[in-house]
């Protein structure tokens, strides 16, 4: 056990592991900021959210408060977009961005953008992924002499985990990019106040690039590892 978290393979992590703490400083250095810009049409996040799921037609989508700070999600089972306090009742700039971002989700959903669709449909399976990979990997480690097949069931199934954060990729820059289009085209923000919600956007955006980085250098160290016992 110790070998596994030790070893010199460690290092593969580091440059993904900075970019994934720079990414959290960056989402938390934007949103600080632009939560405190207010927005100059004064609406609030769910009044934005609600707005543009009926010009989108989504009448049938509901907008619900969610608990915590930053849990904003859209969920597709059903087709409720959840927002947190700060974003649902907040009218700042970071508010409006982030709930026009969980729109831009519901809006993907009803149009059957392709990436949602794969996302969602692969989710159990990477979720199965990410359960089993590592506990299997490390008992295929530890008895490679007799269990050594355990290490390459392991990277199968986390090589479906990190497949998932690639497929991740496009859906949330697409729902970014929906998000200013779909504020500005309704007129909610002025031309000025473009570049605050994309910060906030775009650095929440850099938080799955990291995500995506740290899942690469990972399933590399695990063949890398898997290849000396062979």
């Amino acid at each position: 056990m110790p070998f596994f978290f030790f070893d010199g393979t460690i290092l593969l992590l580091l440059p993904a592991m900075i970019l994934a703490m720079y990414a959290q400083s960056k989402v938390k250095g934007a949103y600080a900021k632009y939560s405190q810009v207010r927005a100059s049409q004064g609406v609030s996040g769910a009044q934005v959210a609600r707005t543009l799921l009926d010009r989108a037609g989504l009448d049938g989508v509901t907008v619900e408060l969610t608990r915590g700070n930053l849990t904003d999600h859209y969920d597709p089972r059903k087709q409720v977009v959840r927002l947190s306090e700060p974003v649902y009742n907040g009218n700042s700039l970071a508010a409006l961005g982030i709930a026009a971002h969980e729109t831009g989700h519901a809006v993907q959903h009803a149009t059957g953008y392709f990436a949602l669709s794969l996302r969602n449909n692969f989710f159990p399976i990477a979720q199965l992924g990410s359960n089993m990979a590592m506990p299997l990997f490390i008992i295929g480690l530890l008895f490679a002499n007799n269990l050594g097949i355990l290490m390459d069931i392991g990277i199968w199934l986390f090589s479906f985990a990190v497949l998932f954060q690639v497929i991740t990729l496009p859906v949330e820059f697409n729902a970014s990019s929906r998000a200013v289009g779909m504020l500005m085209d309704n007129g909610i923000i002025a031309s000025s106040e473009e570049k605050g919600v994309r910060s906030v956007l775009s650095a929440a955006a850099l938080t799955y690039v990291a995500a995506t980085a740290v899942a690469v250098s990972q399933l590399l160290r695990l063949l890398i590892l898997r290849g000396r016992r062979r």
